[in-house]
């Protein structure tokens, strides 16, 4: 399962740069890959997780702006084509050295 976060937070005064780059160093300390500026995606064990996951992202989300999430299985995530460019290569873009106990 796939947890992946679109964002688009509003960058005109130092205030709000500021709260866009924590938010988005957060995003990656949580785990999460960038795919595109603005969407990261990130692995995730079940939809409970990814549910823990979404919660934990609203607590430092800035205030302004407009952040959403979706969840999508591996299958549905692995249906995604490129048009133009390549996939990342990436360990944590992959499931298969995730381990359920």
């Amino acid at each position: 399962m796939r947890l992946m976060v679109m964002f688009d937070l509003p960058i005109q005064t130092s205030e709000e740069r500021r709260n866009y780059r924590k938010f988005r160093k957060e995003l990656i300390n949580e785990g999460f890959l960038m795919i595109q500026y603005s969407v990261y995606a990130r692995v995730c064990l079940n939809r409970n997780t990814a549910k823990l996951l979404e919660g934990r992202i609203r607590t430092f989300a800035p205030e302004r702006g407009v952040i959403q999430t979706f969840m999508l299985t591996e299958k549905q995530y692995n249906d995604m084509h490129f048009l133009i460019g390549e996939p990342k290569d990436d360990i944590r873009n992959t499931d298969k050295g995730m381990i359920i106990l």
